[in-house]
C-alpha cells in the first residue's frame, strides 16, 4: 500500500510548480588550468586509476599520530579555557612547520576522532584533493542552487545514492545542515498542500539521544510552520507506540539517529519499520556514524539489518567513515526537490569546495576495494571488549561515570599517558552521565588497543559508581558477548539486555532532560 505521504508529497510540489517555487541544480564544468576543452575528461581522470592497498601503510599512522604544543598541553591539562592562542604569539608553530623543531612537545594517539576507516590521509583521497585543487582550483563559489553544483557534484550524489540504494542524493555543506534541511522542509507539505487548514500539523516524534542537528531542525520547523512533537524514550519501540496511538494527526515523522553517537548503540530499525506499515509515519534516519561503517557493502546500519528501501530518507556525512567534509540526504527525487527547493540550510548555504568532493568520491571507492579496513575496525572492539572486560557494540566506546570530576581525571591520566581521549559532559550528555568516549579506527593497531586498555584498566576496576544501565543494543541478534559482533551484522536487533536501575529512572529524566533543550 502507498504511503499518504506520498500523495502529500506529490500536491506540495504541484503548488510549488505552480507559484514557481522549485528550484533547479544545473551542473556546471569549471575549466582546467589550461582551459581544455574537455572538463569532464578531467572530472573523471581524478578519481581513476586509485591506488589501493591491502593493509596498513606508513600515511595510516597520521590519521590517529599527533603532537601537541606544551603550552596547549598544560592550559588542557589544567581545564584552563582556551581559544587556541597560546601558539600565536611564539615561535612554536613557525619551527614546526618548517623543520627547524623536530620535537612540538607532546606525542599522542587520537582516540576521539570519527574517521572509521582512516580514510582522511590515504594516498588515493589526497591525490583525487590535490588533483582537482591544482586543475580546478576550489570550484565556483556559490550556492549549489545558483552557481556552486559541478559535474562532481552531481558523480559524488550518484555514487552515494547508489550506496544507499536510492533514487538520488542531495549533498550539503555539513551534516548538521542536512539534518536541519530535511527538518525544515518536511514540514513545508503541510503549509503547500491544497488541502491543508489551521488544524493540520506536522507531528514529529524524535528519540530522546538524538543528534543535536535533528534538535534544532525541530526548533527551527516549530518556528517556520505548524509542527508538533514529541521525544520517545531512548531506543524505547513501546514507548514510541503508545504516542503514536494517542496521536490524532494524519502526518506523522519518526527520526532517529541510526548509530547514536554518545552511547555507541544502534536504533530498532527493525521494529520501527514495522510501526512504519502500522502508522503510515515517514521514517527519517540519521546513519552520519553507520556509513561504510556497517552492512556487507558499506550501505549504513539500514543495510546490516535488511531493511533498505523502507527507510523513507536516509541523512548522512562525508566527515566520519568517509574521511572529509560535508552531509548528504539520500531520497527519492521527489524529496530531493522538494528539499533543495525548500531545506533553508542547503538553499542558502554555498556549496561543497571541488577538491573536497574529489576526496570524498575517492574515498568511497577505496572503501569499497579496501574490505579490510571495515572488518579491522570491528577486530578493534573486540579487542578492547576484552581487554577491559566491559560491552562495546560499536567503535564507539563509551565508559561512563558518575560524576564529571572522574571522567575528566581519567582523561587528564590517560592524556599523560600519550592518549587522547576527552571527557564528555553535560550538556552534551545527561547529568550523572559524564564519560570518556573512545572511538576506534581501522588506523588502530593491536599494540595502540592494548596500550589504551592498559591505561584504562585501573579507571574502570575504581569508577565510583558508574550509572547502572543496560547493555547497548547490537546489530546482531548473536548470544555472545556485544564486543565480539561481526562487522557485518545480522538482520534482527537484539532487545535490550540487562537490568535497569530503577531508582535512577533513567531513561525517564533523561527525556525531560532532552524535551527541555526542544
Amino acid at each position: 500500500m502507498a504511503s499518504p505521504w506520498e500523495a502529500w508529497l506529490d500536491r506540495c510540489l504541484k503548488a510549488l510548480s505552480e507559484a514557481t517555487l522549485l528550484r533547479s541544480l544545473r551542473p556546471l564544468f569549471p575549466q582546467m588550468e589550461a582551459c581544455a576543452t574537455d572538463s569532464a575528461k578531467a572530472f573523471g581522470s581524478i578519481i581513476s586509476d586509485l591506488q589501493t592497498f591491502d593493509g596498513l601503510g606508513p600515511w595510516d599512522r597520521s590519521a590517529v599520530e599527533f603532537e601537541i604544543s606544551r603550552p596547549t598541553f598544560q592550559r588542557w591539562f589544567n581545564e584552563l579555557p582556551s581559544s587556541g592562542d597560546e601558539i600565536c604569539n611564539s615561535d612554536l608553530a613557525l619551527e614546526y612547520a618548517s623543520g627547524l623543531s623536530a620535537e612540538l612537545g607532546h606525542k599522542m594517539i587520537l582516540f576521539s576522532g570519527n574517521d572509521y576507516l582512516g580514510l582522511s590521509t590515504h594516498p588515493s583521497v589526497r591525490q583525487a584533493a590535490s588533483k582537482a585543487a591544482i586543475e580546478f582550483g576550489m570550484g565556483p563559489r556559490g550556492s549549489a542552487l545558483v552557481c556552486g553544483y559541478t559535474y562532481l557534484h552531481r558523480s559524488l550524489e550518484s555514487a552515494l545514492a547508489d550506496l544507499k540504494k536510492t533514487e538520488d542524493c542531495l549533498l550539503c555543506p555539513t551534516g548538521f545542515a542536512a539534518n536541519m534541511a530535511v527538518m525544515t522542509a518536511i514540514t513545508t507539505v503541510v503549509s503547500h498542500a491544497a488541502e491543508a487548514d489551521d488544524q493540520d500539523v506536522v507531528a514529529i516524534f524524535s528519540d530522546a539521544l538524538n543528534h543535536a542537528s535533528i534538535i534544532d531542525g525541530i526548533r527551527l520547523s516549530r518556528r517556520q510552520r505548524k509542527t508538533e512533537f514529541e521525544v520517545y524514550k531512548h531506543c524505547d519501540v513501546d514507548h514510541l507506540n503508545q504516542l503514536l496511538s494517542n496521536c490524532k494527526h494524519d502526518r506523522k515523522v519518526v527520526v532517529t539517529d541510526s548509530l547514536f553517537s554518545m552511547d555507541g548503540d544502534f536504533a530498532a530499525l527493525v521494529e520501527l519499520v514495522a510501526l512504519r506499515k502500522k502508522y503510515n509515519f515517514l521514517l527519517v534516519i540519521d546513519d552520519a556514524h553507520g556509513t561504510l561503517l556497517c552492512g556487507e557493502t558499506g550501505g549504513g546500519v539500514a543495510e546490516a539489518l535488511n531493511v533498505e528501501g523502507q527507510v523513507d530518507i536516509v541523512v548522512g556525512t562525508l566527515s566520519k567513515a568517509i574521511g572529509c567534509q560535508g552531509g548528504f540526504i539520500a531520497c527519492s527525487r521527489k524529496w530531493k526537490q522538494l528539499i533543495q527547493s525548500r531545506g533553508r540550510s542547503f538553499v542558502f548555504s554555498t556549496a561543497l569546495p571541488v577538491p573536497v568532493v574529489a576526496a570524498a568520491h575517492a574515498a568511497i571507492l577505496v572503501a569499497q576495494e579496501e574490505k579490510w579496513r571495515q572488518r579491522a575496525v570491528w577486530d578493534r572492539v573486540s579487542q578492547l571488549a576484552k581487554a577491559t572486560g566491559l560491552h562495546f557494540s560499536s567503535p564507539i566506546a563509551p565508559i561512563i561515570f558518575y560524576t564529571e570530576e572522574r571522567a575528566l581525571a581519567a582523561s587528564r591520566s590517560l592524556m599523560l599517558a600519550g592518549f587522547h581521549v576527552t571527557a564528555i559532559r553535560p550538556p552534551t550528555v545527561p547529568k550523572h552521565s559524564s564519560r570518556l568516549r573512545i572511538t576506534l579506527t581501522a588506523a588502530h593497531t593491536v599494540d595502540d588497543v592494548e596500550a589504551l586498555a592498559a591505561a584504562l584498566v585501573p579507571w574502570i576496576q575504581h569508577r565510583n559508581a558508574p550509572v547502572t544501565r543496560p547493555l547497548p543494543r547490537t546489530l546482531s541478534n548473536d548470544t555472545r558477548p556485544v564486543a565480539s559482533v561481526g562487522y557485518k551484522g545480522a538482520p534482527q536487533v537484539e532487545k535490550t539486555l540487562g537490568e535497569r536501575d530503577e531508582s535512577l529512572a533513567f531513561k525517564d529524566w533523561l527525556t525531560e532532560d532532552i524535551r527541555a533543550k526542544l
